[in-house]
């Protein structure tokens, strides 16, 4: 299997610092960089290019680097594939998992919950931002399953569908705009706080914006916050408008605290895909764990 030697090459090439690989192995950095030197010396190759005090991979570092990847990926399908043969519920394996906010927090605890109870020798690392992070993550081997909003779908990932949502407009119940329902022109005049660019959610407000010939531009954004939680905490304390997953604001509509404020001809809904890269579809793991989340979901 992977020597720590490559695993410590590894946590370099991924961090591009001896001291960062250092403290994520718990390792002291000159032993981070003995490890380096001995697989230089056994490839007979370079494989960071020191630039003061920077590095970066060589084309030797780059290719072992993704031989590595790949070896990775097969070590822990092995791991998993013979775990099952005797006993499914004593499956072990490590799943990495990464979520938009929406699903990441309000939609996922429950299912986690249940998947590690029926899989208790599985460990689930769940990595939760925004969507273009998350399909980012993917794409650079950090993720092994993604769960995101998906506007535009790439030839290197593979797409499963999962669940929708609706996003809808929100205020304070102590704003002026509770009780009130906005046509379209209204919208345009009336303070709004945004998501941050990436967020699945102002993607989907966009979009849905945009097929009634509205641009960013128009809109009076007052502030634009980064994540669901402060989005919400923000439009709690404050009177503006802002645009909420369902999911995020159940108690809060619930309780009365924020008020649903409905905007002619405006829909926002989005739908929320698996992905996982071109190739790994075969990983036991993944593809479990998508079955278990649509029973729950």
């Amino acid at each position: 299997m992977i020597s720590f030697s490559h695993r410590v090459f590894m946590e370099v090439a991924a961090n591009l610092s001896f001291s960062k690989a250092a403290q994520v192995l718990f390792v002291t950095q000159p032993a981070i960089s003995k490890h380096v030197k001995a697989l230089e010396d056994q490839y007979k190759v370079p494989l960071f290019e020191r630039k003061g005090n920077s590095i970066l991979l060589t084309e030797a570092g780059k290719r072992l680097n993704e031989y590595l990847l790949q070896a990775t990926e097969i070590e822990r399908k092995i791991e998993y594939d013979l775990s099952v043969l005797s006993n499914v519920s004593q499956a072990a394996g490590h799943l990495r998992l990464g979520a938009s906010t929406t699903i990441a927090l309000y939609i996922l605890p429950s299912i986690l919950s249940g998947f590690q109870r029926e899989y208790a020798n599985v460990h689930v690392q769940l990595v939760n931002r925004n969507s273009e992070y998350i399909l980012s993550a993917l794409l650079n081997h950090e993720v092994d399953i993604g769960i995101i909003e998906v506007d535009n779908k790439l030839t290197t990932v593979s797409y499963n569908p999962f669940m929708s949502d609706e996003v809808i407009p929100v205020c304070s119940s102590k704003s002026p705009l509770a009780g009130k329902s906005l046509t379209l022109k209204q919208l345009l005049k009336t303070p709004v706080a945004l998501r941050e660019r990436g967020s699945g959610t102002l993607n989907a407000l966009l979009k849905s914006l945009s097929d009634h010939h509205i641009k960013p531009a128009d809109l009076s954004v007052k502030i634009r916050l980064g994540g669901t939680e402060a989005l919400k905490n923000f439009l709690l304390a404050d009177q503006c408008l802002g645009f909420m997953p369902r999911p995020s604001i159940i108690r809060q509509l619930a309780e009365g605290d924020l008020v649903e404020v409905p905007i002619e001809g405006l829909k926002i809904t989005r739908d929320f895909y698996f992905i996982r890269r071109k190739g790994t579809e075969d990983f036991g793991l993944t593809s479990n764990f998508m079955k278990y989340a649509l029973q729950y979901v």
